[in-house]
């Protein structure tokens, strides 16, 4: 594919799983509209969800899910050193996603019991997102990951054009769609603090904001709090909301505001 009559190099790209629901890799076969235009500008050498084949030999890694085993370690870092550019993709990768839940509920042993019995011994860590064990070139956020982030950041690595991720909450984003106001609807929401650039398809389906994205620049937690508690939500039920993803810590005052100063991707150096 030419782009101003010039045959650009595609990207040797592969995509990997560690610990999650692999839904974000499913996103990257689905939207058929552009999968074709996809598939062009890049040369996909490893992805198990598509293709039996795979390659040591690649220039941009996919991570999608997070680190909960010894094992993920050791092969996260041995993805890291063979690729030019690592791309965290999904809440998971980013953030931990839902694993981060069971680090909230006390000792790692008395999860496993509770979860697969006393018969049925598995390994399992603490949670990490993809940053936290290696370095991490790009971080796209979301549950599933947007499609449309992803192929304009392979329009960023093959042909150099700018990207960065939206700046906006996504109430920005409810309010061009003319979604009713989740509060308004008798529901928790924290899309006035969460990063948009998904369209805001939760609101408008009736289904108020769970955090996917991570903080928005200059999230103001303290007003959320606020307004949460003028409309009836306890701070406990807002902290679980918080934490469900990972994306603002444990949901407590001082790991949401933490991580919403660790906020990534405001602008990507090719």
């Amino acid at each position: 594919m030419r782009y101003l009559g010039i045959e650009p190099t595609r990207p040797r790209v592969a995509v990997f799983d560690l610990t999650g629901c692999e839904g974000c890799e499913l996103q990257l076969a689905n939207k058929e509209e552009t999968l074709v235009s996809f598939l062009e500008a890049i040369e996909i050498v490893a992805f198990r969800e598509i293709s039996s084949e795979a390659s040591d030999v690649y220039d941009v890694a996919l991570i999608d899910g997070c680190v909960t085993r010894v094992d993920e370690v050791e092969r996260l870092m041995e993805i890291r050193k063979r690729a030019k550019v690592l791309i965290a993709m999904g809440a998971c990768a980013c953030f931990g996603g839902v694993s981060r839940m069971k680090d909230r509920r006390g000792e790692l042993g008395e999860v496993h019991r509770a979860v697969y019995g006393d018969g049925i011994p598995r390994e399992t860590l603490p949670t990490r997102a993809v940053h936290e064990v290696v370095p991490v070139d790009l971080s796209l956020p979301g549950c599933p990951v947007d499609k449309a982030e992803v192929e304009q950041a392979v329009t960023h690595l093959v042909w150099g054009l700018p990207f960065a991720l939206p700046s906006h909450p996504v109430c920005y984003e409810c309010k061009q769609r003319f979604t009713v106001c989740s509060y308004h609807r008798g529901q928790l929401c924290v899309g006035p603090v969460t990063r948009g650039g998904c369209r805001a398809p939760c609101p408008a389906g009736g289904l108020s904001c769970w955090g996917c994205r991570g903080p928005a620049p200059d999230a103001n937690l303290a007003e959320l709090r606020e307004v949460a508690r003028e409309h009836g939500y306890s701070e406990r039920e807002l902290e679980e909301r918080l934490g469900f993803y990972g994306g603002f810590g444990d949901g407590t005052a001082e790991g949401a505001e933490a991580a919403s100063r660790d906020v990534t991707g405001e602008e990507v150096e090719r």
